[in-house]
């Protein structure tokens, strides 16, 4: 996976991702070690949240904890913080091979792709910028148009169903949009 160094000064929010294989037999305790550290980093100040993808083909059948800050000041205290320290210390009985961490800021995180190889520059910010600006236009046009086929939803109010389309935006561009559209612009994305 390709690494970015994040220095002090970058913008925008801090994206990290780790990647782990469980020994096997030992998943109980893992998803415990989870929980434990997910609920110590919720304490942090800028922490954004947490996702956690469990082993299956799309993350090579490692555990995956994808957390988020809004700094990078935010994040690094965290990453040296002795809480994160003792976690850490835990891990050995239940984990095999390499940890894996990669650090995106900003619009990387939806560019991101597991089978790019290791060191590759993530997409230029024109390309992007470019491809998010035709699949957010192309979103809302469709969302808006649904939306308008939905006769509680045509009623709303435009400020509450603002909230809803940019909620359900964001969910399908992090989700499903994204990767795929990644995945096909990979050969222009990449080069």
């Amino acid at each position: 996976m390709p690494t970015r160094k994040i220095h002090a000064g970058d913008e925008g929010p801090i994206t990290v991702a780790v990647s782990r294989k469980v020994r096997p037999g030992r998943e109980a305790e893992y998803e415990d070690w989870v929980k434990g550290v997910t609920d110590a980093a919720l304490e942090f100040p800028g922490h954004l949240g947490v996702n956690v993808l469990r082993p299956g083909p799309s993350t090579d059948n490692e555990y995956v904890i994808i957390y988020r800050f809004d700094s990078y000041a935010h994040a690094r205290a965290w990453d040296e913080s002795a809480e994160r320290a003792e976690f850490t210390a835990r891990l050995e009985p239940l984990v095999e091979g390499d940890t894996k961490v990669k650090r995106v800021t900003g619009l990387e995180f939806w560019f991101d792709l597991p089978t790019v190889p290791a060191g590759a520059k993530p997409p230029s910010k024109h390309k992007m910028a470019l491809v998010l600006a035709v699949v957010v236009f192309t979103m809302l046009l469709l969302l808006n148009l649904l939306f308008n086929q939905i006769p509680l939803l045509a009623r709303m109010h435009w400020i509450p169903r603002l909230a809803v389309v940019v909620v359900l935006q964001i969910g399908l561009l992090t989700y499903l949009v994204m990767p795929q559209v990644t995945r096909l612009l990979k050969p222009w994305l990449y080069r």
